[in-house]
């Protein structure tokens, strides 16, 4: 069966991340010629359970695991080079010869940007998005001040060391002058370190765009692969508590260089409950009891940070603004068996602000503050049948179809994708 008969998909979190994109795309990589990473960072962590073997990943897209597709990670992504360098041993390590790409145009996180995060963290005090630290905003700050380093410039001495002075001159100012803090690693220290870094990485940089673009003239299969969700994208997210990029399909146009138009299936993937890293409001957040039981059966805690995550029943306020954002064409539906054994299974359809009843994601962060849930409670399946994913969609409890049923009326879009277990063969096409 071709699980991936579009020659671009593009692969998308429809809420706070950790929704499950990794094990989807890990899914859909077998039939790809390219997997791709198209914004943000090491901030970002992928599970992926493959035969029993489990996979952590921050950097190099999932798609890895499968060892036939291409990884490239594009410009729009920021790259820690020691990050990426650990995470190549560790794929190695695993039996996974890494097939990658990394784009000549991707901006290097150096050590003043992660001593900036933590630094930038303090300062912002309770509007502070709860910060992986890993230099992420910083970066992408320094990318638009025009401030920026470049893999291409790792590969050039003298161009390095030009744009080291300006950028570390700068960094050194905002975290002495400005915040109180001491920048520890000298100039001379990091031009020697990550000169080297760039030597060992030499092998992988190269014009990603020309790559990818020949691609596509020549027919090849391409899966966008995106990281955390929409509601951490920094112009459609819960702002200030969001993500340093732009984590919308959209974004694939900017962060590879790949035309959207191109683009013919974009999953959006849902997880059937709620989970939040990090600071900001969330409304359909629970406590207690079913949130300890969502929070263990999910295994809910950051890949990247190990914090446990903020758990809640399904906010469709939330996947209706990804739909409508994203542009999405179908639902990849995750971690079904996680609510096995609830009674009942209440979904937030709408908030109500001060009496005023809420159906889209609200801007104004005053709103979101203030709003209450309005749930839906439907009627639990009790536990799937052992191995139900063999049986196909029409094998699965009526109570479990009705859920899904309920979530496509209320956001007009498809479920076609359903996953039952953390493995890649735990999951049902519809």
């Amino acid at each position: 069966m071709n699980l991936c008969p579009s020659n671009i998909t593009a692969i998308v979190g429809a809420q706070w991340g950790d929704e499950g994109k990794g094990k989807i795309t890990d899914f859909f990589a077998g039939d790809s010629d390219y997997v791709v990473r198209f914004h943000g960072g090491n901030n970002a962590g992928h599970t992926i359970i493959v035969n029993g073997i489990t996979f952590k990943l921050h950097l190099i897209p999932s798609g890895i695991v499968y060892g036939t597709p291409m990884s490239i990670i594009g410009n729009g992504v920021v790259v820690d080079p020691k990050a990426l360098l650990d995470e190549i041993v560790y794929v190695k390590e695993k039996g996974v010869d890494p097939k990658l790409m990394v784009s000549d145009r991707a901006h290097v996180i150096m050590p003043y940007h992660i001593a900036l995060d933590g630094a930038l963290s303090r300062h912002q005090g309770h509007l502070a998005a709860g910060s992986t630290n890993r230099g992420i905003a910083p970066v992408y700050a320094d990318k638009m001040f025009r401030n920026g380093i470049r893999m291409i410039d790792l590969l050039e001495t003298d161009v390095f060391q030009e744009k080291l002075e300006k950028g570390y001159g700068f960094a050194k100012g905002l975290i002495e002058n400005s915040l109180g803090q001491v920048l520890e690693m000298s100039q001379k220290d990091i031009l020697t370190t990550y000169l080297d870094y760039g030597k060992q990485l030499a092998e992988y940089i190269c014009d990603t765009s020309v790559e990818l673009y020949n691609a596509h003239k020549s027919g090849k299969s391409i899966l966008f692969e995106g990281a955390q969700g929409i509601s951490l994208d920094v112009d459609h997210g819960v702002y200030p508590f969001t993500t340093s990029s732009n984590t919308a399909a959209g974004h694939i146009s900017t962060g590879t260089g790949v035309s959207f138009r191109d683009i013919d299936r974009i999953i959006g993937v849902v997880k059937a409950y709620l989970s939040r890293v990090g600071e900001s409001p969330l409304p359909s957040e629970i406590h207690g009891g079913d949130a300890e039981s969502l929070r263990e059966k999910g295994v809910e805690y950051g890949t990247t940070t190990g914090r446990p995550r903020r758990v809640g029943w399904l906010d469709l306020v939330q996947v209706r603004q990804a739909v409508r954002v994203n542009g999405l064409t179908e639902i990849a539906l995750t971690k079904l068996d996680v609510l096995d054994g609830f009674k009942e299974l209440p979904v937030c359809v709408a908030y109500d602000v001060g009496g005023e009843r809420i159906t889209e994601m609200p801007a104004s962060l005053t709103y979101y503050r203030k709003a209450k849930p309005i749930y839906e409670t439907l009627t639990g399946w009790g536990n799937l049948p052992e191995q139900i994913w063999d049986r196909g969609f029409d094998a699965l409890p009526q109570n479990l179809k009705d859920y899904i049923t309920f979530i496509e009326n209320e956001v007009g879009c498809p479920v076609k994708i359903v996953s039952v277990g953390p493995q890649r063969h735990e999951t049902i096409i519809r």
